[in-house]
């Protein structure tokens, strides 16, 4: 029997998911966790700690941590990253920047998996079949959503125009993607998708309330948040009514917001300093963290 019980141990040492080589316990979210992003860097703060007021570190990146696994080029294209989205159950992290690139970086082993050159990137989110979308903004070669896989890394696979585009949601549940322009928000579905040249074909098109789109993100409703340049908006994505969000429907920009419509729980940024923030906010419960040291664009929270 003591034979039998050290060889199973043994088998799940080697395994290995919990653990990196020789460095201790392998790092996972929690759920609840903040991750933030701005400037070049990205940080995990504790989720409970942070309901309680406390701003404690959990994990954190910067971009000149990726020496050696990038072109160097790229690392002028990471100084304002605005998209730090939780992919792959947790383990992985889908980055864009403002600056001109999108890179998907395993969590754990800050590995980065894939890399593009994507002009003044604002959001990405991760498709089946390892398919990554990208919202660009305003720039003379952006204004678009552009299709990557992760396997080849800056290898565009199909272009739309999007102007000013700034968001991009994957919603599982209906097989569909969801971005956000400055006045409008488009949705499409997937075309040959089994094929070395898929593409996203346009199904419905919504303009916006009012202009200057920015922040969309997926909540328990079933609905989309969706920020303008003066309102915070709830979009049903198939019949194209927006409502006015209640917890911030007279915030001026709005950079991220978080929102689970099953607790009331919102966590979320406002620019106060120009398009930044020094501080993340939540709701249900009330708290506010002082980021000191970055200037904070947007606030994800670890589903």
């Amino acid at each position: 029997m003591k034979r039998i019980i050290i060889f199973i141990l043994g088998c799940l040492l080697m395994q290995g998911p919990l653990f990196t080589s020789g460095n201790g316990p392998r790092f996972t979210l929690n759920a609840g966790d903040l991750v933030i992003c701005g400037d070049d860097k990205i940080r995990v703060y504790d989720g409970r700690a942070a309901r309680a007021g406390e701003s404690k570190i959990r994990w954190s990146w910067q971009a000149s941590e990726a020496k050696g696994q990038l072109p160097e080029e790229y690392f002028g294209m990471l100084r304002s990253l605005d998209e730090c989205k939780p992919v792959r159950g947790n383990t992985q992290l889908l980055i864009t920047s403002s600056s001109g690139a999108t890179l998907l970086l395993d969590i754990a082993s800050k590995r980065v998996l894939f890399y593009a050159k994507t002009p003044m990137a604002h959001s990405a989110d991760l498709l089946p079949g390892g398919r990554i979308a990208v919202a660009n903004s305003t720039h003379p070669a952006g204004n678009s959503l552009e299709l990557y896989d992760e396997r080849w890394p800056e290898q565009v696979l199909y272009k739309d125009t999007l102007y000013s585009g700034h968001g991009a949601v994957w919603l599982a549940d209906r097989q569909e993607l969801v971005a956000l322009g400055f006045d409008s928000v488009l949705v499409y579905r997937q075309r040959d998708w089994d094929t070395d040249r898929p593409y996203l074909q346009r199904v419905r098109t919504f303009p916006l309330p009012d202009e200057g789109g920015h922040e969309l993100s997926a909540t328990k409703s079933g609905h989309l948040l969706v920020s303008t340049h003066h309102h915070v908006w709830l979009a049903d994505i198939q019949t194209g009514e927006f409502t006015p969000f209640e917890p911030l429907k007279d915030h001026h920009n709005v950079k991220s917001a978080n929102y689970d419509a099953r607790t009331g729980a919102l966590v979320y940024t406002i620019a106060e300093e120009s398009w930044w923030t020094r501080h993340i906010y939540g709701i249900a419960p009330d708290f506010r963290i002082v980021i000191p040291d970055i200037r904070t664009y947007k606030v994800r929270v670890v589903d």
